[in-house]
């Protein structure tokens, strides 16, 4: 291929890779040609490079990194799902993971390698510098989701009695500083934390004037065992763009910054849809059998739930045996009710994780949801029991199934905040197993209440 032919435009109109480029790539490595596919891949950015091997199949991506290994944009690696990581890092000798452990950040390193055995990882330290391997292995012995997993402990920090200008040439002349930073922090000669400076006070500040007159006591501070979900939050609530974390001692050992945060933010996000749509920890690049595997059990769930539900309407089986039209209709009250019980429970489980909805607005909340789920099964009851009438000519069946209609949609959306509350209340992610209980109640209610009002009023 010629270097004109190569000449592609990166991204579509709608800024991600386009078919063109990413169809050069696969070609490139269909054909085995690495040196084309190392000037393909110049330059291009972690995100992109990440984004380009999630769209490849499991065995070109294979070769993928064996044509390039060490060219291998190490900065992409930590931008890949778990799944993608886990795949990559069985491909690439441990000399190259070495490599991309010392180019890359501390918590990076962190996540590259915390999936591996002790063993691997291991193999892969002893191949890196010890200050590099004991940054690691320090920050991986904290618990997965914490700040002390999340934080970088590249820094800068200086003594209160240095001078603006000192700590200028400090930054300017020290090679081990982190690649970008927002904050300055200030430490007694214990390594305890007294206070931060913005980078951009320290660059508009005279040379001579010491730190500790410019410097800002009240600061954010994170402990190493503070869970990541907690940081996320703070960090949103207070608009922290960096945080001191400190250990046991009080001693700074870390930060965390804003861009390791909104990976955070993003992963909740995407790990609470899972759990309401009941894929638990799932991605797009999972294999047929474990994305089998994961849904599997849910599915059994729901198969249990239906069997409950299916059970309700056989107690009343020689009622509709009498009325034909009850087997027509009572569809429609369980689905209202689901999705009106669906629609409270997505807004609750949200409002909890965000911290929005707690023991100082539940009952205002629990009113407010029962009173919509109320007003909307009037609503609603009037139109179905009008439509029930016209289809069937029977004025009794529509008050029936609109007297169901108020019932069902008042439950459901009772249903659909207590249950994520009562959840949370048990340290029990409302997430994960709120739809199956929000359904559950919904179907049977439904079912009963418009059945069991047929079988009093019809019969």
């Amino acid at each position: 291929m010629s270097e004109a032919a190569i000449e592609l435009d990166i991204h579509d109109e709608d800024g991600v890779l386009s078919s063109d480029f990413v169809g050069a790539v696969s070609d490139a490595v269909e054909a085995g040609d690495g040196d084309l596919l190392r000037r393909l891949t110049e330059g291009l950015h972690e995100a992109d490079f990440a984004d380009l091997m999630e769209w490849m199949r499991a065995d070109e991506r294979e070769q993928f990194v064996t044509l390039l290994d060490r060219d291998l944009n190490y900065a992409a690696l930590p931008e890949l799902d778990e799944t993608l990581r886990d795949e990559v890092l069985e491909v690439l000798a441990p000399e190259t993971v070495a490599e991309a452990v010392s180019e890359l950040e501390s918590d990076d390193a962190v996540y590259l390698l915390e999936s591996l055995d002790p063993e691997e990882q291991a193999e892969v330290l002893a191949k890196v510098s010890i200050s590099d391997r004991l940054a690691v292995e320090r920050s991986l012995e904290f618990e997965e989701d914490t700040a002390g997993r999340l934080m970088q402990i590249e820094l800068v920090a200086v003594p209160q009695f240095w001078t603006v200008g000192q700590t200028i040439d400090y930054m300017r002349k020290t090679d081990d500083l982190p690649n970008s930073f927002w904050e300055v922090f200030v430490v007694d000669p214990g390594f305890h934390l007294v206070g931060t400076i913005p980078v951009s006070r320290i660059m508009r500040t005279p040379r001579d004037t010491q730190v500790a007159d410019i410097m800002e006591e009240e600061r954010a501070i994170f402990r190493v065992d503070d869970d990541q979900e907690d940081v996320a939050y703070k960090f949103g609530q207070y608009n922290f763009v960096s945080a001191a974390v400190l250990d046991d001692s009080d001693r700074l050992v870390g930060v965390i910054t804003i861009d390791d945060i909104v990976d955070v933010i993003q992963e909740e996000v995407e790990e609470d849809i899972h759990r309401l749509g009941g894929v638990g920890d799932e991605e797009i690049t999972d294999t047929i059998w474990a994305t089998t595997r994961n849904r599997f059990a849910w599915l059994l769930i729901n198969l249990a739930t239906a069997v409950l539900a299916s059970w309700v309407i056989s107690l009343f089986d020689a009622t509709i045996e009498e009325m034909v039209a009850l087997a027509v209709l009572m569809p429609i009250v369980a689905s209202m009710g689901g999705n009106a019980g669906t629609q409270t429970m997505t807004v609750a489980v949200r409002a909890i994780a965000t911290r929005d909805l707690g023991p100082l607005n539940a009952m205002r909340v629990i009113t407010r949801e029962t009173v919509v789920g109320l007003v909307n099964g009037v609503v609603f009851a009037i139109i179905i029991g009008i439509v029930a009438m016209a289809w069937f000519s029977n004025g009794q069946l529509g008050v029936v199934i609109g007297a169901a209609m108020i019932v069902n949609m008042f439950v459901a959306a009772l249903a659909g905040i207590l249950i994520p509350l009562t959840l949370d209340r048990f340290d029990i992610d409302p997430a994960i197993a709120s739809g199956v209980f929000v359904t559950t109640v919904t179907d049977v209610v439904g079912f009963f209440a418009f059945l069991g009002l047929a079988a009093v009023w019809l019969l």
